[in-house]
């Protein structure tokens, strides 16, 4: 069962992690000025109406001003398209805003994670990545659009709403707002309800997309297993923990709005009750009660906004601060020296070598060896021995834990590691082609790869003759993970992405064990013609693939058990012997 990472909880005002997210905009600062300027605008013009509304009433309508009367109803209407005109500039500009922040973000979320250790992924879950690249960079885009922004200029109008309410008349002020301790309760109760809500649902998103991105991954073995109700059953019972999660948000907001829309109504009565008192005793005028009509309206709708915005910038800051606690995860970035590799010669020397995937776990113990340019050296051994381990020590996928590796002397951990890989090659077992043509799954998009050299090295690996019959030749679509093409093709596109760049170093992990004998017999004279003045290091199990290798390493539990040339290890009668008479006996059954 996987194990989705947890994230630190997010808050809605943890002010340092606004400022982290409002530096997103950086860039885009003249564009955030004018978005306070137009939403400062619209805070102090909605509370406006109501005062010009009480000015006519009581200065032209109750005096018959017929052109006085006109003249106001058009400079009220002038005010609502100015504001109107405001709002929608307001509206783009926050979500143009938002939407750059996003892009960026995003693309700087993608290039760490290319930048992260193997070691990373294999303990974080690919579906929970694929929630914080995607799903919640979305999230933050709304702390832009409805967030701090337009939550200022929410509180920014009450402020104004309640600065004329008290200026015409403070008594009426005070019974109208009594009910106001009631709405900051209901809201209080409200927002912390909400905010577990909303970090529940994050959590169950990532579990979802977890789930079903490994066992569409995974379906063949879904379905060889006759797992398909099983998984099926997983599935619903993660899927209604999603519903129950998001239903628990939207009745916390059923309950909310009709509980404020209550209390709105309860405060307009208040006024209507007051006011008319008031205006029989002639305190006040009748445009006045009109206008506390409209100004506890306006005041009810951004408090109900703030509790949703307030909400949306929860959920933003809860996105946020899962995003930024995977950027912060500095120890997991995968290192890399400062001195340039321009050229390798391939000459290779582990001293006294000591490696763990996990702490106490030694995986390679005290291991020593040297591969002299262009010759060839095979390790061999029983599964877990340590075999790939070694290779992907070399690539410095993962970092040694004692001793040291060097390459042309220079210990690896000094040199620069993007120009370290450029000159080392690596075929895998299991091939992965990503979406898109042959061609840009052996160029990877390198700019400097010509096609006629990808058809060139395809050539003298024997590929070419089998893409030149795909449909579209070099550019026919292989899908993801090339699903369209057999095992043995995928590896012969793997073997000419790893020759097209000439490499100093050449790796081979296994790399025949997937392919049937014919296509074997193609390849392994392209391969022994490719090893030719090149390093390369070979992991077989075919013991038959690497009886002209230099030397051959004969790993058991992490350590050199044999070392010695195919003829040397023969005659010791020791464990390459018996591996040796075990496939001889095999080949022999089966013919």
């Amino acid at each position: 069962m996987t194990v989705t990472r947890t994230f630190k909880q997010g808050k809605a005002f943890d002010l340092t992690l606004l400022k982290r997210v409002y530096g997103l905009a950086k860039p885009y600062q003249k564009k955030v000025y004018i978005a306070i300027i137009l939403t400062t605008l619209t805070s102090f013009l909605g509370p406006l109406r109501p005062y010009l509304i009480q000015h006519t009433i009581d200065e032209y309508i109750a005096t018959s001003n017929a052109s006085g009367l006109i003249n106001m109803c058009l400079l009220i209407l002038g005010i609502l398209v100015f504001q109107s005109g405001i709002q929608v500039w307001s509206t783009v500009l926050t979500n143009y805003l938002g939407q750059n922040v996003i892009k960026d973000l995003r693309l700087k979320v993608f290039d760490y994670l290319t930048g992260l250790k193997l070691l990373f992924y294999d303990k974080t879950p690919v579906g929970t990545l694929v929630t914080r690249t995607v799903s919640d960079i979305e999230t933050i885009a709304d702390v832009f659009s409805e967030g701090l922004i337009n939550i200022s200029g929410d509180i920014l109008q009450i402020v104004f709403i309640l600065s004329m309410m008290f200026g015409t008349d403070w008594k009426l002020s005070l019974v109208s707002l009594s009910v106001l301790p009631l709405l900051l309760y209901a809201s209080y109760i409200f927002k912390e309800k909400v905010r577990i809500s909303f970090e529940d649902v994050r959590n169950q998103v990532a579990r979802l997309n977890t789930f079903v991105q490994e066992h569409i991954q995974g379906m063949q073995i879904v379905q060889l297993f006759n797992r398909e109700a099983t998984e099926y059953g997983n599935f619903k019972e993660i899927n209604a923990q999603h519903r129950d999660a998001n239903i628990r948000g939207v009745m916390y907001y059923s309950v909310f709005f009709p509980v404020v829309e209550l209390i709105a109504a309860t405060s307009t009565a208040l006024i209507v009750w007051y006011g008319a008192k008031a205006i029989m005793a002639h305190d006040i005028s009748v445009g006045a009660m009109v206008a506390f009509i409209m100004y506890i309206n306006m005041f009810f709708r951004p408090i109900r906004q703030l509790a949703d915005r307030f909400n949306t910038l929860q959920m933003g800051m809860v996105a946020a601060n899962r995003i930024f606690d995977l950027l912060d995860e500095k120890n997991n970035i995968q290192p890399t020296g400062k001195l340039p590799v321009p050229q390798i010669k391939g000459d290779i020397e582990f001293k006294y070598v000591w490696f763990a995937y996990k702490e106490g776990f030694d995986v390679l113990k005290d291991m020593s060896f040297h591969v002299a340019p262009g010759k060839t050296l095979a390790l061999v051994g029983a599964t877990g021995a340590g075999k790939s381990s070694v290779i992907n020590l070399i690539s410095r996928f993962y970092e040694i834990n004692k001793g040291s590796i060097l390459v042309d002397g220079i210990n690896i951990q000094e040199m620069d590691i993007y120009e370290l890989r450029k000159h080392i090659a690596v075929v895998l077992q299991d091939v992965f082609l990503f979406s898109g043509s042959v061609l840009d799954n052996i160029r990877l998009h390198h700019p400097d790869i010509s096609e006629e050299r990808v058809i060139e090295t395809a050539k003298m690996l024997g590929a070419h003759e089998f893409i030149k019959q795909l449909p579209q030749g070099y550019h026919q679509n292989v899908y993801e993970r090339g699903a369209t093409l057999s095992v043995g093709q995928r590896q012969l596109i793997s073997f000419v992405r790893a020759m097209v760049t000439n490499p100093a170093v050449l790796i081979l992990d296994e790399a025949t064990s997937s392919v049937d004998h014919e296509t074997e017999e193609t390849i392994q004279h392209a391969i022994k013609q490719m090893m030719k003045g090149r390093t390369s290091i070979v992991i077989a199990h075919r013991l038959s693939t690497i009886q002209h290798a230099d030397e051959i390493l004969v790993l058991d539990k992490g350590e050199i058990a044999e070392q010695g040339s195919h003829e040397k290890l023969l005659k010791q009668n020791g464990m390459y012997h018996q591996l040796y008479q075990m496939q001889f006996a095999e080949t022999n059954s089966t013919l």
